[in-house]
């Protein structure tokens, strides 16, 4: 099974929820339509991996994303203890195929390697001023976060709960920022989550 981390600590997710469409800006640039209601799909444990990667079958393209880890408090309640920056890979092609055909995504955004993820800093809430940048060889490529999102943190998990059971150490990709594109091998890949200008975390990633 695969790993992230919480500082030192090792968490073990059962599932990646991942929320796409959440940023009009993006969605413009796809060509996408506005959906009615939140757009969910999964990636397994498989998919996590440390190493990004510009190709799997066909190039790859990536997209950041704020990622949040959610633990249980009670019996009856769960929270987002947790955030990151993380890289939502994508077979475009494959997917463009796909959705032609109005077939699910998940070959295209399930493989293996397609989440990868900084480690993640607790917090204590969620702040509309957190925020994800990424820059890619020093220029800066997508920047966005909750204040831009179309479903913010807490009404993401509201309605995850009201359908499906998330277990402790799941983690929730809320969908990425205008600026997705193909990954190119050997390119350097620099992820931050800022909150008030300070960095709360930072990776760095050599494409393969």
């Amino acid at each position: 099974m695969n790993v992230v981390y919480v500082g030192k600590q090792k968490i073990i997710p059962s599932k990646v929820i991942c929320i796409g469409r959440n940023y009009v800006d993006h969605i413009t640039e796809l060509g996408n339509e506005v959906p009615d209601e939140m757009v969910v799909f999964l990636k397994p444990n498989s998919a996590i991996s440390p190493q990004l990667n510009s190709f799997h079958q066909e190039p790859l393209h990536y997209e950041a994303e704020l990622c949040f880890l959610y633990q249980q408090e009670n019996a009856q309640q769960g929270k987002f203890t947790a955030v990151a920056v993380g890289l939502d890979l994508t077979k475009r092609n494959l997917q463009s195929t796909l959705k032609a055909k109005g077939l699910p995504w998940e070959r295209a955004k399930g493989f293996n390697g397609a989440a990868v993820f900084s480690d993640f800093v607790t917090i204590d809430n969620v702040d509309e001023n957190l925020c994800l940048e990424l820059t890619i060889d020093g220029n800066l490529t997508q920047t966005g976060g909750v204040a831009l999102m179309m479903y913010k943190p807490d009404t993401i998990l509201t309605q995850l709960q009201s359908f499906m059971d998330l277990d402790d150490g799941d983690i929730v990709m809320t969908g990425t920022p205008k600026g997705v594109g193909q990954i190119v091998a050997g390119s350097e890949y620099i992820g931050k989550v800022t909150c008030h200008d300070e960095v709360l975390v930072c990776a760095t990633w050599l494409a393969k």
